[in-house]
């Protein structure tokens, strides 16, 4: 069974910097590419980076780049984001998902367990 653990979220100030982890199991890790998305209360879900299997370098949305980096321990099967200068607009629950996934779950066809996930809350 598929299994992904988000961990680190928190409440901080704007400009301030958090980690996200996200544990996996059920599945062979280095061999996926990985992603984060999240969902800003009362809005869609977005797409915010992408950590491809094969090294290639990672994608990040526009609205993050250069704030965010994404890594991973393939040793651990542990995908991070490592939010730094983070704004209020990055409150959100984070999840991290398979790349593969990430279509099926911007357009609502694959849905969260109410325990997934982990929230980042940035306020003055």
């Amino acid at each position: 069974e598929v299994q992904l653990v988000e961990s680190g979220g928190g409440l901080v100030q704007p400009g301030e910097s958090l980690r996200l982890s996200c544990a996996a199991s059920g599945f062979t890790f280095n061999k996926y590419s990985m992603a984060w998305v999240r969902q800003p209360p009362g809005k869609a879900l977005e797409l915010v980076s992408v950590s491809y299997w094969d090294g290639s370098p990672p994608l990040y949305a526009d609205s993050v780049k250069g704030r965010f980096t994404i890594s991973r321990d393939n040793a651990k099967s542990t995908l991070y984001l490592q939010l730094d200068s983070l704004k209020t607009e990055d409150s959100a629950m984070y999840y991290c998902i398979k790349n593969i996934d990430v279509g099926d779950v911007l357009s609502g066809r694959i849905f969260f367990a109410v325990n997934r996930g982990t929230q980042v809350t940035v306020s003055p």
